[in-house]
This record gives structure tokens, sequence and C-alpha cells, in this order.
């Protein structure tokens, strides 16, 4: 799989909400884009990442 950019493998398939954990995001600061489509939040633990998807992770920034 391809994470903003840079290739990453794990040794089984893993959910979006797996995927957050091992890289230390919380969930409620980012949206998932994998192969151009937006995941809904309530989809994260059932949606599997398949060794070919290109994911972005987008995180919000605050500001004033």
């Amino acid at each position: 799989m391809i994470v903003n950019g840079i290739e990453m493998k794990f040794n089984t398939n893993i959910t979006v909400i797996e995927l957050l954990q091992k890289l230390e995001i919380d969930k409620d600061k980012v949206v998932i884009e994998i192969n151009l489509e937006i995941i809904p939040k309530e989809n994260y633990n059932d949606r599997i990442i398949n060794e070919d998807d290109k994911i972005e992770i987008v995180g919000f920034v605050g500001g004033g």
C-alpha cells in the first residue's frame, strides 16, 4: 500500500483503524481517502486496506 506517497507493508491485511493505530494517528483529527474515495469514519473498523491501495491521510489544521 502507498500511504501519503510512502510505500508501506504489513504482514496481514489491516483495517483503516488498525493503520491509524499503528501510525499513532488520532482518528478524530484526520480524513482518510483510499483510491480517491473518502472513507466515512463509521467504516474505519470494517474497511480492509488492500496491498495495492493508495491511501491519503489528511489532517486538520486550526488557525485564526
